[in-house]
Protein backbone atom coordinates (compact mmCIF):
# COMPACT_ATOMS: atom_id res chain seq x y z
CA UNK A 1 0.00 0.00 0.00
CA UNK A 2 1.27 3.58 -0.65
CA UNK A 3 -0.12 6.69 1.24
CA UNK A 4 0.00 9.74 -0.26
CA UNK A 5 -0.75 12.86 1.98
CA UNK A 6 -1.43 16.54 -0.12
CA UNK A 7 -1.01 19.55 2.05
CA UNK A 8 -1.85 22.94 0.77
CA UNK A 9 0.35 25.72 2.57
CA UNK A 10 -1.13 27.44 5.26
CA UNK A 11 -2.47 31.20 5.09
CA UNK A 12 -0.20 33.85 2.98
CA UNK A 13 0.64 36.92 3.80
CA UNK A 14 -0.36 39.72 1.14
CA UNK A 15 0.14 42.92 3.03
CA UNK A 16 3.28 43.56 1.66
CA UNK A 17 2.37 45.50 -1.57
CA UNK A 18 4.95 44.33 -4.52
CA UNK A 19 6.21 41.47 -2.92
CA UNK A 20 6.91 38.57 -6.02
CA UNK A 21 4.37 35.72 -5.40
CA UNK A 22 6.86 33.19 -4.73
CA UNK A 23 8.48 34.82 -1.84
CA UNK A 24 5.10 35.69 -0.37
CA UNK A 25 5.69 34.83 3.58
CA UNK A 26 2.63 33.17 6.17
CA UNK A 27 0.64 35.60 8.02
CA UNK A 28 0.18 35.33 11.71
CA UNK A 29 -3.12 32.68 10.87
CA UNK A 30 -0.82 31.05 8.89
CA UNK A 31 2.27 30.54 11.57
CA UNK A 32 -0.57 29.01 14.01
CA UNK A 33 -2.10 26.69 12.05
CA UNK A 34 1.06 25.19 10.36
CA UNK A 35 2.19 23.62 13.67
CA UNK A 36 -1.29 22.97 14.48
CA UNK A 37 -1.50 20.67 11.31
CA UNK A 38 1.71 19.03 12.37
CA UNK A 39 1.01 18.13 15.85
CA UNK A 40 -2.53 16.53 14.21
CA UNK A 41 -0.41 14.91 11.99
CA UNK A 42 2.14 13.09 14.38
CA UNK A 43 -0.60 12.31 16.79
CA UNK A 44 -2.47 10.56 14.20
CA UNK A 45 0.50 8.45 12.93
CA UNK A 46 0.66 10.47 9.42
CA UNK A 47 4.17 10.67 9.26
CA UNK A 48 5.55 10.26 5.68
CA UNK A 49 9.17 9.18 4.76
CA UNK A 50 9.56 11.62 2.17
CA UNK A 51 8.46 15.57 1.78
CA UNK A 52 7.95 17.04 -1.00
CA UNK A 53 7.46 20.68 -1.08
CA UNK A 54 7.15 23.64 -3.14
CA UNK A 55 9.85 25.95 -3.46
CA UNK A 56 7.59 29.43 -2.19
CA UNK A 57 8.39 31.08 0.55
CA UNK A 58 4.74 29.82 1.92
CA UNK A 59 5.03 26.36 1.41
CA UNK A 60 8.54 25.76 2.84
CA UNK A 61 7.81 28.21 6.12
CA UNK A 62 4.29 25.47 5.96
CA UNK A 63 6.87 22.06 5.61
CA UNK A 64 9.16 23.61 8.29
CA UNK A 65 6.56 24.60 10.88
CA UNK A 66 4.88 21.24 10.19
CA UNK A 67 7.36 19.27 10.50
CA UNK A 68 9.02 20.63 13.76
CA UNK A 69 6.38 19.08 15.27
CA UNK A 70 7.23 15.15 13.75
CA UNK A 71 9.20 13.14 16.32
CA UNK A 72 12.31 12.61 14.07
CA UNK A 73 13.51 14.64 10.95
CA UNK A 74 12.97 13.06 7.66
CA UNK A 75 14.56 13.99 4.16
CA UNK A 76 13.09 17.00 2.22
CA UNK A 77 12.97 17.87 -1.27
CA UNK A 78 12.06 20.95 -2.41
CA UNK A 79 10.39 21.18 -6.13
CA UNK A 80 9.99 24.07 -8.44
CA UNK A 81 7.97 21.99 -10.58
CA UNK A 82 5.49 21.77 -7.60
CA UNK A 83 4.92 26.14 -7.73
CA UNK A 84 1.96 26.38 -9.62
CA UNK A 85 1.90 23.11 -11.09
CA UNK A 86 -1.21 21.81 -12.84
CA UNK A 87 -2.34 18.48 -11.87
CA UNK A 88 -0.32 16.66 -14.60
CA UNK A 89 2.46 17.84 -13.12
CA UNK A 90 2.07 17.50 -9.34
CA UNK A 91 1.47 13.51 -10.75
CA UNK A 92 4.34 13.40 -12.53
CA UNK A 93 6.49 14.37 -9.38
CA UNK A 94 4.77 12.07 -7.19
CA UNK A 95 5.15 8.84 -10.32
CA UNK A 96 8.90 10.03 -9.99
CA UNK A 97 9.53 9.19 -6.30
CA UNK A 98 11.03 6.04 -5.50
CA UNK A 99 9.14 2.84 -4.77
CA UNK A 100 10.98 2.65 -1.48
CA UNK A 101 8.90 5.22 -0.02
CA UNK A 102 5.51 4.51 0.84
CA UNK A 103 4.10 7.46 2.58
CA UNK A 104 4.64 10.69 0.98
CA UNK A 105 3.71 14.17 1.62
CA UNK A 106 3.24 16.97 -1.00
CA UNK A 107 3.38 20.16 0.47
CA UNK A 108 1.77 23.07 -2.20
CA UNK A 109 -0.61 25.59 -3.71
CA UNK A 110 -3.95 25.40 -5.07
CA UNK A 111 -6.23 24.93 -7.33
CA UNK A 112 -3.74 21.93 -8.50
CA UNK A 113 -3.32 20.19 -5.17
CA UNK A 114 -7.57 19.67 -5.05
CA UNK A 115 -7.60 18.99 -8.65
CA UNK A 116 -5.30 16.20 -7.99
CA UNK A 117 -6.80 14.94 -4.78
CA UNK A 118 -9.98 14.71 -6.88
CA UNK A 119 -8.09 13.01 -9.69
CA UNK A 120 -6.76 10.27 -7.69
CA UNK A 121 -9.57 9.74 -4.94
CA UNK A 122 -12.29 7.80 -6.22
CA UNK A 123 -13.37 5.39 -3.36
CA UNK A 124 -14.78 7.86 -0.41
CA UNK A 125 -17.43 8.74 1.28
CA UNK A 126 -20.20 10.76 -0.29
CA UNK A 127 -19.79 13.37 2.07
CA UNK A 128 -15.85 13.69 2.28
CA UNK A 129 -15.85 13.93 -1.29
CA UNK A 130 -18.21 16.55 -1.08
CA UNK A 131 -16.41 18.57 1.47
CA UNK A 132 -13.28 18.31 -0.88
CA UNK A 133 -14.86 19.56 -4.17
CA UNK A 134 -16.35 22.14 -2.21
CA UNK A 135 -12.59 23.40 -1.44
CA UNK A 136 -9.35 23.11 -0.16
CA UNK A 137 -8.36 25.24 2.34
CA UNK A 138 -4.62 26.60 3.52
CA UNK A 139 -3.29 23.98 5.82
CA UNK A 140 -5.74 21.52 4.34
CA UNK A 141 -4.58 18.08 4.39
CA UNK A 142 -6.16 14.67 2.09
CA UNK A 143 -4.84 11.64 2.65
CA UNK A 144 -5.33 9.34 0.00
CA UNK A 145 -4.36 4.83 0.05
CA UNK A 146 -3.38 3.19 -2.88
CA UNK A 147 -3.50 -0.47 -3.63
CA UNK A 148 -0.22 -0.17 -5.21
CA UNK A 149 3.80 -0.87 -4.94
CA UNK A 150 4.81 1.73 -7.15
CA UNK A 151 4.09 5.95 -7.73
CA UNK A 152 4.23 4.87 -11.33
CA UNK A 153 1.38 2.33 -11.03
CA UNK A 154 -1.55 5.31 -9.08
CA UNK A 155 -4.01 5.99 -11.82
CA UNK A 156 -6.81 8.15 -11.41
CA UNK A 157 -9.84 7.39 -9.40
CA UNK A 158 -7.57 4.34 -8.24
CA UNK A 159 -7.12 5.75 -4.93
CA UNK A 160 -9.67 5.95 -1.50
CA UNK A 161 -9.74 9.27 0.21
CA UNK A 162 -8.75 8.06 4.23
CA UNK A 163 -9.39 11.63 4.97
CA UNK A 164 -9.60 15.10 4.32
CA UNK A 165 -9.33 17.95 7.63
CA UNK A 166 -8.51 21.40 8.07
CA UNK A 167 -7.41 23.64 10.54
CA UNK A 168 -10.90 24.49 11.50
CA UNK A 169 -12.37 20.53 12.03
CA UNK A 170 -9.04 20.20 14.19
CA UNK A 171 -9.45 23.18 16.76
CA UNK A 172 -13.47 22.00 16.64
CA UNK A 173 -12.79 18.51 17.47
CA UNK A 174 -10.30 19.52 19.99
Amino acid sequence: MLRLMLLRHAKSDWSAAGTPDHERTLNRRGRETAPLMGRYMARERLLPALVLCSTAARTRQTCDLVTAEFPHHLPIRYERRLYEASPETIIKVIAATSNDVHTLLVIGHNPGLQLVALTLANRTHAKQREKLREKFPTAGLAVIDFDAKAWTDILPAGGALERFVSPRDISEAG
